[in-house]
């Protein structure tokens, strides 16, 4: 069975990091595409940074290009998104999801989910 799990999540102020863990049960992060997603209430789930397993490369969303960054340690099998530079905007339910083929940003592509951490960021 398929398991993701997000953590790392916490009140934040403006400026300031996080670093988000994900971490995979029964599938290799090294064998798939990974992205991570977010949701703030009342507003739909958008992407926000992906590493597309079939070319290599990690693409991110223009909203958090150059402060966010997407990392993986197979050895772990755990996924990272370090979050620098935060932005009130940037408060939301944070997710990670995989999918077999090339990543997208699209949320309904993607076929495990974890169950999403919080992330506060206050001015």
């Amino acid at each position: 069975q398929v398991q993701l799990v997000e953590s790392g999540g916490g009140l934040v102020q403006s400026g300031g990091s996080l670093r988000l863990s994900c971490v995979a049960s029964g599938l290799r992060l090294d064998y798939v595409s990974i992205a991570w997603f977010r949701q703030a209430p009342g507003q739909e789930r958008e992407g926000v940074a992906c590493f597309d397993n079939s070319d290599g490369n990690t693409y991110y969303a223009d909203e958090v290009e150059g402060r966010f960054t997407m990392s993986r340690d197979n050895q772990k099998n755990t996924a990272y998104l370090q979050m620098n530079s935060l932005k009130p905007e940037d408060t939301a339910v944070y997710y990670c999801a995989t999918r077999d083929t090339a990543a997208t940003m699209m949320w309904y592509h993607y076929t495990h989910w974890g169950r999403g951490t919080q992330v506060t960021v206050s001015s």
